[in-house]
């Protein structure tokens, strides 16, 4: 897959959108660059979790681990679902576990060196 190319003829709107692209993507970035978070993230991925399973999975309090799944839920990036007084979360859309493929294939792949 190609980039886009900037060139000097972008329209005003095509530049603007761009920006705005940018901005969503940043916060993306920002969001999953937290190690809780992305540990987080990383046990989402196969599946919903209620914060009970996150706290003993990340070994975390449930403070830091509500903190966390707050930032996440702020970028729109996980979903709760509240069953009694348990509340399980799950991930809001595929977008993070795509990016999660390509963090384990560089980084924890035992091709990834």
């Amino acid at each position: 897959m190609a980039l886009p190319q900037m060139t000097e003829d972008m329209s005003q709107s095509e530049l603007e959108r761009m920006v705005e692209n940018a901005t969503r993507a940043s916060n993306f970035l920002k969001a999953i660059s937290h190690e809780g978070r992305l540990m987080i993230l990383c046990h989402l991925v196969s599946g919903e979790k209620s914060v009970t399973e996150l706290e003993r999975l990340l070994s975390a309090r449930q403070a830091a681990v509500s903190q966390q799944l707050s930032r996440l839920r702020l970028e729109g990036l996980v979903v709760p679902r509240r069953e009694g007084k348990t509340i399980y979360y799950r991930l809001a859309d595929e977008r993070p576990a795509r990016i999660l493929e390509v963090v384990y294939e560089l980084f924890c792949s035992p091709e990834a060196g």
